[in-house]
């Protein structure tokens, strides 16, 4: 037998289609009786009722979009878990999309499948996305990427004043050579935790060696083969101290380091971003920045929500970071200074 139709349920229970429409939506002109023996009926055939119906007529369909390149990680998983947390909440459901195809989020979005779109920044959609997006006025809040107008807004991190702090932070423990390890160069995230990074550096007149500027890409294995070659190329060169975009990235920092017998923080200092939950328990326990990341997942669906609900317009939703000092750095001791200072 195919898929059980609403015709069949009517035929079996001896009334009319448009009686058995009501007895499922729940339309209060049916006596009690009629009702039951419906919904009875329903049950013992296994009707699905046909949601794109429903949506069709009602406009709505009560999910919720992420769209994201991955979900790998404990990034992902802390946010993932406050915006679903939050939907809940508020009554609505959540579909994760994970993809790359630029060509699928734009059919997704565009084709109502969802009533509003969370949009990862490494997505990339582009300003004639952006611009097709407002003419339909699709409702979406993009996480890492500013923009704000009638529908759609954003809510970001400010990495710049992190990645100023952390490196500020460094200096002050008497560290000179500072290696950054970078993200991924298309994301916003990377780009301004290492400008601000540089910032820092330049406001206190130290050197900005471009050799200390190494790829990680916000992997674990990514910054421990960057920063093991960079060690193995340049042995006299070996920084003081190591911020890295976020904190797995430090964790592979941490390896690569201990793996060609170097201490931390005794022999070099590293600090990370987002103060995931490895962060404290690791040996040593990870000094980082602070992101609230279970706060942006939140914000995020509360504000789309009202978007939804025409209750606001868009706006740019910043949130800071705070310095987490732990036993990954240290002041800087100079092992080569003669007893005299000379």
């Amino acid at each position: 037998m195919g898929k059980v139709t609403i015709k069949d349920v009517a035929r079996e229970a001896g009334v009319s289609i448009s009686t058995v429409s009501n007895a499922l939506n729940d339309v209060d002109v049916l006596n009690p009786e009629t009702k039951a023996h419906v919904l009875d009926v329903a049950k013992r055939l296994n009707y699905v009722p046909n949601l794109n119906g429903k949506q069709l007529k009602s406009g709505k369909t009560n999910m919720l979009g992420f769209f994201t390149t991955s979900v790998a990680g404990p990034y992902f998983y802390v946010l993932v878990e406050s915006m679903a947390r939050e939907c809940d909440r508020l009554g609505y459901g959540l579909n994760v999309f994970i993809t790359k195809d630029k060509h699928v989020i734009m059919s997704n979005i565009l084709g109502r499948r969802v009533d509003g779109a969370i949009i990862y920044e490494e997505l990339r959609i582009d300003d004639q996305d952006i611009a097709s997006m407002a003419k339909d006025k699709i409702k979406a809040v993009f996480l890492d990427r500013t923009l704000e107008n009638e529908t759609m807004g954003s809510v970001v991190f400010n990495s710049y004043a992190a990645g100023y702090e952390a490196t500020k932070y460094l200096i002050s423990l008497g560290h000179k050579r500072i290696s950054y390890i970078s993200g991924v160069d298309t994301m916003l995230d990377s780009v301004r935790r290492k400008e601000g990074c540089l910032a820092a550096l330049r406001e206190h007149q130290l050197p900005i060696d471009e050799d200390y500027v190494l790829q990680g890409y916000f992997e674990e294995e990514g910054a421990y083969n960057a920063v093991k070659s960079f060690l193995h190329q340049n042995p006299g060169k070996i920084p003081d101290a190591f911020l890295a975009g976020n904190d797995i990235s430090a964790i592979g920092c941490m390896k690569a380091l201990k793996a060609l017998g170097y201490s931390v923080p005794q022999d070099v200092s590293v600090v990370g971003f987002d103060d995931i939950d490895i962060a404290q328990y690791y040996s040593p326990p990870l000094t980082t920045v602070r992101n609230q990341i279970a706060r942006q997942g939140y914000l995020a669906i509360e504000h789309l929500v009202r978007l939804i609900q025409k209750k606001e317009s868009g706006k740019i939703q910043e949130l800071n970071g705070e310095l987490i000092v732990r036993g990954s750095s240290q002041v800087k001791i100079d092992r080569y200074a003669s007893p005299d200072g000379g």
